[in-house]
């Protein structure tokens, strides 16, 4: 079995697991931009010690490459009643357009991508 193979993807709007992206579309070459990443943006994700959503990782594939590097990761470690939202920023600076790659890990549901294509100017 492959990672790939574990890996769902949907609609955000209405699939709760699934990272949501938002950037602007196009860039300015080696401008700082915040990557906004969130998973529950239109449903609601619980965030109980039972059922929670432990990160969010965010990849960039530069257009026409073969791999997709690690940007940053996002990671929830409190639960319950003084729970972190699963939401954050991370701030990046790219040389090449391509493609934003967000994967997120549910406790209960497993592993859940989305991908947002960004134009570097």
């Amino acid at each position: 079995m492959k990672i790939g193979e574990l890996i769902q993807s949907g609609d955000w709007k209405g699939e709760k697991h699934v990272p949501v992206i938002d950037a602007p579309a196009s860039v300015k070459a080696g401008e700082a931009v915040c990557v906004k990443l969130c998973v529950g943006a239109e449903i609601a994700h619980p965030n109980t010690p039972e059922h929670f959503i432990a990160w969010i990782k965010l990849y960039f594939k530069p257009a026409g490459g073969k791999f997709a590097v690690e940007l940053g990761e996002l990671d929830f470690n409190v639960h319950g009643e003084l729970a972190v939202e699963p939401k954050g920023c991370l701030s990046v600076k790219l040389k090449e357009s391509g493609t934003l790659i967000a994967v997120s890990y549910c406790n209960l549901h497993g592993l859940w991508e989305s991908s947002a294509e960004i134009s570097v100017e």
